[in-house]
């Protein structure tokens, strides 16, 4: 076997040690999308539906303005302008929670780390009718407030538009 090989094997075996670790905290498989839920459910007090299945929606708001009103969490590791719905079963509320900005140019060659830099929320419903928002405003609604995670500072109460800062 080759050196490539053989360090790639090490660098796998030490990544499923942690993938196994990751999964026992968070009890659901570790991807960036269960992560991302996790992170929220804690930031913003949302209790995670049962079943990591359930068709559009990820869990409620517990406490608060937004208080039992419905939420997707998504984590996107680069902010591409995407966002990934199912029409037929939106939530009242979608959490986008994303990393740097993506350059202009080739991945090669280059990491996707899993950071948040920012958060989007968008309210999906209004008078029972999805809205729809256009990219040129989605700009305007990213956070751009870094958190650490394990910091002793907590995240403020998420506001009637669902906003709310992360400190």
């Amino acid at each position: 076997m080759d050196n490539d090989l053989a360090r790639l094997a090490d660098l796998m075996k030490r990544r499923n040690a942690l993938e196994c670790e990751i999964t026992q905290l968070i009890a659901r498989p570790m991807s960036i999308g269960h992560i991302g839920e996790f992170i929220a459910s804690r930031i913003f007090n949302i209790q995670l539906e049962y079943s990591a299945s359930s068709k559009g929606i990820d869990g409620h708001f517990s406490d608060g303005m937004l208080k039992g009103r419905s939420v997707n969490v998504k984590w996107y590791a680069m902010r591409e302008g995407l966002l990934d719905i199912t029409p037929d079963f939106l939530p009242d509320y979608y959490l986008v929670l994303v990393g740097p900005r993506s350059p202009l140019m080739s991945s090669r060659g280059r990491t996707r780390p899993w950071t948040i830099e920012g958060r989007v929320p968008f309210q999906c419903r209004y008078a029972d009718r999805p809205i729809a928002i256009p990219r040129r405003e989605t700009r305007h609604c990213v956070q751009r407030r870094p958190f650490v995670l394990g910091s002793s500072r907590g995240a403020s109460e998420p506001n009637e538009r669902g906003t709310g800062a992360i400190t």
